[in-house]
């Protein structure tokens, strides 16, 4: 059995990868969150790693807390860099060990109106940002490790903007929604789907498998109001949603104005779907029912 081992596994993108486990035969999974591996602890992610041997560790922990992390740079800093580099100086304890770390579109100012490309010029704007770029140098300087880039991740599991909105339905007749930054909502679901079918073709043909840097979100983009909009459409919610400014809704870090993901290259290399945002939200919120 190969061995694939998951960290931050209680995450939205850590419980859809766990849903999906049973599809990958072949595999023996580990699941672990901070509870069994703290990541920024580099004894522990040296002893895991080498007990384990696994054939490829998907890094999903990551600190999320964009606003906090603002004032929590320190921790922020531990768990999005830190603990990446961590993983690759242990990742020498097994041969050939592959990398797919997940990272965001955070590390882009938003000052384009074409979507990002893998080669485009990383310039963060909040600390959270910042420590993201940092990660992602830390997984490149080891020679197997894939980098995905999502954004507006959201899913069944977790806190995330969709369920927000479903919340402040019950709570309130009238919010406010920023219709100024423009990106690509993604469930947690089709990304995990797109790291199986990765995982699957690699799996026993190392050949196959491209390090680099790679995207991956739904097809299509939007603006949170959109968002909210077609949440509020599909549910039949009488929610009145009202769009406002970015300037009118202040918040402590920093959001990219523009950040929709340009995702052709993991679609040519893997063979993967991307479906559109629409009809992966209707999809999710049949689950959340």
């Amino acid at each position: 059995m190969k061995r694939i081992l998951v960290t931050g596994a209680q995450g939205q993108l850590g419980r859809e990868i766990q849903a999906k486990k049973e599809f990958l035969k072949g595999a023996e999974f580990y699941f672990t969150d901070i509870d069994e591996l703290d990541i920024t602890n580099r004894r522990e992610v040296e002893r895991t790693i080498r007990e384990i041997k696994p054939l490829c560790l998907v890094n999903c922990a990551a600190y999320t807390a964009v606003d906090r992390a603002e004032v929590d740079a320190a921790n922020a800093f531990a768990v999005n860099a830190s603990a990446v580099e961590n993983i690759v100086n242990a990742a020498g304890n097994v041969h050939g060990m592959k990398l797919i770390h997940i990272s965001t579109d955070f590390v882009f100012d938003g000052r384009r109106r074409s979507p990002y490309t893998e080669n485009a010029r990383p310039h963060p704007q909040s600390v959270y940002g910042k420590t993201k770029q940092k990660g992602e140098e830390y997984a490149l300087s080891y020679p197997h490790s894939m980098i995905i880039r999502t954004s507006w991740l959201y899913s069944e599991f977790g806190g995330n903007f969709v369920k927000t909105i479903l919340r402040l339905a019950v709570e309130k007749n009238e919010i406010k929604v920023v219709s100024d930054q423009t990106g690509t909502p993604t469930w947690a679901a089709d990304l995990a789907s797109a790291i199986m079918d990765v995982l699957a073709l690699t799996m026993n043909n190392d050949r196959q498998y491209i390090p680099g840097i790679y995207h991956y979100s739904n097809e299509g983009q939007c603006t949170w109001f959109e968002f909210a909009s077609e949440i509020k459409r599909l549910k039949g919610l009488g929610l009145e949603i009202k769009p406002v400014s970015t300037s009118e809704f202040p918040l402590p870090a920093k959001r990219p104005e523009y950040s929709v993901l340009c995702h052709e290259k993991i679609k040519n290399t893997y063979n993967i779907e991307t479906p559109s945002w629409q009809d992966s939200l209707e999809k999710c919120l049949k689950r959340i029912n």
